[in-house]
């Protein structure tokens, strides 16, 4: 199954629905599709589970950079920055990795256990 993100204003996905691979054997044909069915002329980005399109799978909110080609979350703290290569959004400081749940303190800079 193909997956296709609506743009919005400011390249922001709306919502992501399922075409038929049958159907959509190209992203061109996926798209008109998806407009000739829903009668519009919406922007449609085709987007993969598994990053082979557009490096991150597109959700709702998240943002279609042009010049990256790429989906982009929305960013989550102030102090994270993108990395350029997975266009995925970073911490200043590496989590932990000991197996133990972690949330991000933007106050402190760090990360805090989450006792679940």
């Amino acid at each position: 199954m193909a997956h296709f993100a609506k743009l919005g204003v400011g390249n922001i996905v709306e919502t992501v629905i399922v075409v038929s691979n049958d159907i959509a054997t190209t992203e061109q044909a996926g798209s008109d599709f998806i407009n000739k069915l829903y009668n519009t002329r919406d922007v449609w980005k085709q987007t993969s589970y598994n990053g082979n399109i557009r490096k991150n799978f597109a959700g709702v909110g998240y943002t279609y950079d042009q010049t990256r080609d790429a989906f982009i979350a929305p960013k989550p703290y102030a102090s994270w920055t993108l990395d350029e290569t997975t266009c995925r959004w970073e911490a200043p400081v590496a989590m932990p990795d000991d197996g133990k749940y972690y949330d991000w303190n933007e106050e402190t800079q760090q990360w805090i256990v989450d006792n679940r």
